[in-house]
């Protein structure tokens, strides 16, 4: 296979079946095939089977690493998700307690966002601790213990310190003896990290793989700032990807990256290019900066095109859909994606008018709620869909595989207690 080309502009390829394209200009945002996507990092060389790309400093990237294609290939299975957890914290801010913060009112911030209210971390919760409860969660469910894990996989831009990662923690305190890391791809850090888990369980690399979202965002938040503080909450969410056979679970997986403009949605100081200072502390550059209606324009086409893509890569036509399930940044860009997509209200699941925008934690911790709601069981066609700093973006679908408690009601109704308070 040769090498994957890489830069600015438009470019495809085709192994084994598969695509990419990229931009071919500023108002043109298209996702590209990651169904076989390794983990890829700017500034690092990276090898995948016998193909290998190097990442030169360009800022308008489209990048598609492919592996074989699963015919004729080794890897003839697929991967699933067979245990879910999420952790909230328990303080709640409403929209009334915003009220008396800053210049704003509920009917404003519901109308703007759909978000009623959002969770907080108290100063004992960090991205780690509430990652360990979520993890935990999902282990019991998924009826493995951490020495099962083969790899655990973090999605935050809230880690509790710069080094070690909140992987390393999680690892530690759960009893794992396996790899760990963490990835930085914002709101999308959950399905990027999905798809890195997708790789090494087909593969047999690993039969296990704990992918976690944590964020304690309002470390993050100017609550000065009415643009961006009645957006943000905190939360963490996990699930276990396991290997299963190939005709079930993950079907296509779809990611994206464009840095040509990081001041879309970034946190100026804290890194190597802007160190804290007295001054930045004073005029809030630690917090989350956003140019609210370019993030808009730019998720609702990035959302869109994503969710298409892997819809189609799948051969799931949007009615066969039983559950879209998108990461809950904004009411309206849900509606619109939604919209576009032909997609029934009660096809698609919400959760943002309770916790806001969680970043990373935002998907899994959904998909809770969903299994919850009896909205997902065996069989289920389930998208996902979401985008974030970066500017970052991703999708992927699957048919449901595992147990849940509405199955397990309709099946064995003794055992329908126990099974939702696995969940």
């Amino acid at each position: 296979m040769t090498p994957v080309p890489i830069g600015e502009g438009t470019h495809r390829q085709d192994a084994g079946g598969t695509r990419g394209w990229g931009r071919a200009g500023e108002e043109e945002i298209g996702p590209f095939d990651a169904r076989f996507c390794a983990c890829l990092y700017v500034t690092m060389r990276v090898n995948v089977s016998s193909g290998s790309a190097t990442l030169a400093s360009s800022f308008t990237l489209s990048i598609h690493s492919v592996l074989p294609d699963r015919e004729g290939s080794s890897m003839s299975g697929s991967s699933t998700i067979t245990g879910w957890g999420k952790y909230v914290p328990s303080k709640v801010l409403t929209n009334a307690d915003l009220e008396q913060m800053v210049e704003t009112n509920n009917e404003w911030i519901i109308s703007r966002t759909g978000i009623r209210e959002r969770r907080i971390a108290g100063p004992e919760e960090t991205a780690s601790t509430m990652a360990l409860a979520a993890a935990r969660d999902a282990l019991a469910v998924a009826g493995i213990t951490a020495q099962d894990l083969g790899m655990i996989i973090v999605g935050t831009v809230c880690p509790d310190y710069h080094f070690p990662s909140v992987g390393c923690i999680v690892q530690a305190k759960l009893g794992a003896s396996c790899p760990a890391f963490d990835i930085e791809a914002a709101c999308s850090g959950f399905l990027y990290g999905l798809s890195i888990a997708h790789q090494f369980a087909r593969s047999g690399a690993a039969k296990h793989v704990l992918v976690i979202g944590t964020e304690k965002l309002s470390m993050y938040v100017d609550y000065t700032d009415r643009a961006t503080c009645i957006l943000f909450g905190d939360g963490a969410g996990a699930a276990v990807v396991s290997a299963c056979e190939a005709s079930v679970g993950f079907h296509s997986f779809t990611l994206g990256s464009d840095g040509s403009r990081p001041e879309l949605l970034y946190v100026p100081t804290g890194g190597s290019a802007e160190p804290v200072t007295e001054d930045a502390l004073r005029s809030g550059r630690h917090c989350i900066k956003m140019m609210g209606s370019e993030v808009f324009k730019f998720a609702t086409r990035a959302m869109d095109s994503a969710s298409e893509f892997v819809l189609n890569e799948a051969g799931i036509k949007p009615e066969e859909i039983d559950l879209f399930l998108p990461h809950q940044a904004n009411q309206r860009i849900i509606e619109a994606t939604a919209k576009r997509l032909g997609l029934p209200n009660e096809k698609v699941f919400l959760n943002i008018d309770r916790y806001g925008n969680t970043s990373a934690a935002s998907i899994p911790i959904a998909l809770c709620e969903a299994i919850e709601q009896g909205k997902v069981w065996p069989g289920a066609k389930v998208v996902f869909a979401a985008f974030g700093g970066g500017l970052t973006w991703g999708a992927a679908a699957m048919t449901w595989t595992a147990p849940t408690p509405k199955s397990l009601v309709a099946t064995s109704p003794a055992s329908g207690a126990t099974a939702g308070s696995r969940s």
